[in-house]
């Protein structure tokens, strides 16, 4: 038996980016040819992509979690690693994909819409990308960066002109078979329809599509019945049918506080949608009443005895018969004319220009906090500061040096010595936290030494070690005084 899923979660991750590769170009004659490393590969992205053929999340509730293939490493003679593959995953028309804080990231409509939910890591240069005048033959290499990792949620909601509400049931599944080609089940019993159904609906010239969804009960925007679930697929429909059951031998029940008690519930869901495809809360979309089973001469008469009143309302009321296909032509008509007119006034915008801001000049691309955690430590925050200490291999010493030439570069120190910082003070990038120490010279006037070393780092060492040193003798100084 297929299942209808409309909700689910997922977790993307993407691939991780290759390494790139440190070597040495060797052959007869020519033993130190330059640095010839190649740089790593990318990772795959997982995209989503909307696809006419699917029409639930089914898949994914049996597989959750989605993962692309991981770049391949740089390779020495400049032979750069293989991309990996990205991982297309389809989903259906009217997906809305939400982040692990329920906030709307993507809403997925019309064929062919792409999303990328996790955005695969870059490759690592290789060291013969690393090479300049100061530094010819690097014996280091940058590392690739992880693959992204998100936590998603998708929700279906179905693409429909026109949605079917009412009591269980009313009619509804009768009503969508005898209108277009779909073949709902239907039975004498509640709560028949478990899944929305869809069916397409040609009035002459005019096609459109129509949205049963399972029966609604009073309460069923708190979560009673099965209404909170499948409320969802009427957001995007641009008219609302009542379908009413004039025949109901239910006691308290007739069709004026049928359509009260459903408005109540359109109105207390009225969700807030995305402003890109928002068409206004349920509670403001054109209404249709369609009184239904009017082939019981008792439901007839309590249709010509409720159509006034229902009329005062300013909706347009229908009296129809699904099993007896009396009624179906006028009411046919009638919702093509409604959608033709809804289009017109909700016609799509025109393709918006393209404006391209470029950053200015001197604009921050990082900053700098006080750690609230260390005394006298700094927080660096930063997409290119913590990209680099993701890409750095830090058991390298001339990759560290690097480093640091790349963080001076940006500014980092001066702004480290602006806010105070000491020597020593802990400094947080990103997953690493390691003793600040101001390098200089910067590295192009860096005396070169062995490759994969940095002398730079070693005078520091030795710095610190006197200053360490000095500062334990203070100690012990002070509190003999005491």
């Amino acid at each position: 038996m297929s299942r209808f899923v409309d909700r689910v979660q997922i977790d993307a991750v993407a691939g991780n980016g290759g390494h790139g590769c440190t070597s040495v170009h060797r052959e007869k004659f020519k033993p130190l040819g330059g640095p010839d490393g190649g740089n790593g590969g990318r990772g795959g992205d997982v995209l989503l992509v909307v696809d006419p053929q699917v029409h639930t999340l089914l898949d994914f509730h049996f597989r959750p979690h989605a993962r692309a293939t991981n770049g391949t490493p740089g390779m020495g003679a400049n032979r750069a690693g293989a991309a990996g593959e990205d991982l297309v995953l389809a989903v259906p028309d009217g997906t809305v994909v939400l982040d692990a804080n329920g906030d709307i990231v993507a809403d997925l409509i019309g064929e062919g819409t792409r999303f990328v939910a996790a955005q695969g890591g870059r490759g690592g240069l290789g060291n013969a990308a690393l090479a300049s005048r100061a530094r010819r033959a690097p014996g280091f290499a940058l590392l690739g960066e992880p693959g992204e990792e998100r936590s998603l949620v998708l929700e279906l909601k179905s693409v429909a002109d026109v949605g079917l509400v009412g009591f269980p049931s009313a009619g509804k599944s009768s009503l969508i078979s005898v209108l277009s080609a779909a073949k709902p089940k239907i039975a004498d019993y509640p709560f028949t329809t478990l899944a929305p159904n869809l069916g397409v609906v040609t009035a002459g010239t005019d096609v459109f599509t129509v949205a049963d969804v399972p029966g609604l009960i009073p309460g069923a925007s708190e979560g009673r019945g099965l209404g909170l679930d499948f409320l969802r697929h009427l957001e995007r429909c641009a008219v609302l049918a009542h379908v009413v059951d004039c025949a109901t031998l239910e006691p308290g029940r007739d069709p004026l506080s049928d359509i009260d008690a459903l408005e109540a519930e359109l109105a207390a869901y009225s969700p807030a949608l995305d402003a890109d495809h928002s068409l206004g809360d349920l509670a403001s979309r054109p209404r249709v009443v369609i009184l239904n089973k009017i082939d019981v001469p008792e439901a007839a008469e309590l249709a010509e005895f409720v159509e006034a009143d229902i009329a005062e309302r300013g909706w347009p009321v229908f009296q129809i018969s699904a099993v007896a296909h009396r009624g179906l032509a006028e009411l046919t008509f009638a919702l093509a004319a409604l959608v033709r007119e809804y289009r017109r006034e909700h016609a799509a915008p025109v393709a918006r220009r393209t404006v391209i801001r470029p950053k200015a000049v001197d604009e921050a691309e990082f900053t700098v906090v006080p750690d609230p955690d260390l005394d006298g430590g700094f927080i660096v925050r930063g997409a290119r500061p913590e990209r680099w200490i993701r890409q750095t291999q830090f058991d390298n010493d001339e990759a560290v040096g690097y480093l640091a030439d790349r963080l001076n570069r940006l500014g980092v120190e001066d702004e480290l010595v602006k806010q105070g910082a000491k020597p020593g003070a802990p400094v947080t990038i990103g997953e690493m936290t390691f003793d600040w120490e101001p390098i200089t010279p910067m590295g192009d006037d860096v005396p070169l030494t062995g490759r994969g070393t940095d002398v730079r780092l070693e005078q520091n060492d030795r710095v610190g070690a006197a200053e360490r040193k000095l500062a334990r003798r203070l100690r012990r100084e002070a509190t003999d005084d005491e």
